[in-house]
């Protein structure tokens, strides 16, 4: 039985992690993000043109396409008014490559916040509370270390973190375009470090719960 407390114990340290950054990331794919990102003081303008409603429209649909069941076409339709493409072929295999890598991640994340209610419902029914508070709050302590890692690399060079993140999940120098490009012009890198700054807030501030309130009481 110890054993097998154990390794309950274990699993939900490892879940915890996983379903933060799923909640980080699951805020970023919001319209809300985006909504909040273009209207944030200082966020640089198009120099090719785009508006500011020009840039919701078009990152919305760009969102979309990545969490939805659609193929390229539902980019690779889309035009400009004259009716040149709005995204060039390189563009559209690098979309499919996120999208490639969103949507797993999108089921696992749904798949640890079912795990961890599924454990909390065996946690009441075998009286193993102690152990299920303890997992949540070894992860949220977990996570807290490991984000302030990745948190100094990113404040020492944001663009040597960018580098790195995207050649873990992305061949090559696939995800470098031109700035008149339009995911460029959708997405600078002012967006991308709004977005990463605000994943580790909330992935911070949900770690710091789960280690400040599950914090054992003092006999």
């Amino acid at each position: 039985m110890k054993f097998i407390r154990f390794i309950f114990y274990f699993v939900m340290a490892i879940l915890v992690p996983v379903a933060v950054i799923f909640l980080g990331m699951r805020v970023l794919l919001s319209s809300a993000f985006l909504n909040l990102e273009y209207r944030m003081p200082g966020f640089p303008a198009d120099n090719y043109g785009f508006s500011q409603n020009e840039r919701l429209h078009w990152s919305k649909l760009a969102v979309q396409y990545l969490v939805n069941d659609s193929n390229e076409d539902f980019l690779g339709d889309l035009t400009f008014l004259d009716g040149t493409p709005l995204y060039n072929d390189r563009e559209l295999s690098h979309m499919l490559d996120v999208k490639k890598v969103i949507k797993p991640v999108i089921s696992i994340g749904y798949a640890s916040w079912a795990l961890l209610t599924v454990l909390g419902l065996i946690t009441f029914r075998n009286n193993w509370r102690s152990e299920y508070r303890k997992g949540l709050r070894l992860g949220g302590m977990i996570m807290i270390g490991f984000l302030i890692v990745i948190g100094l690399f990113a404040m020492i060079s944001f663009w040597n973190f960018f580098t790195l993140f995207h050649s873990i999940f992305f061949e090559g120098d696939s995800w470098l375009f031109l700035y008149s490009d339009t995911l460029i012009r959708l997405f600078p890198m002012r967006f991308w470090q709004d977005a990463f700054l605000l994943a580790g807030i909330i992935i911070l501030g949900s770690s710091l719960v789960l280690v400040a309130g599950l914090k054992p009481k003092q006999k």
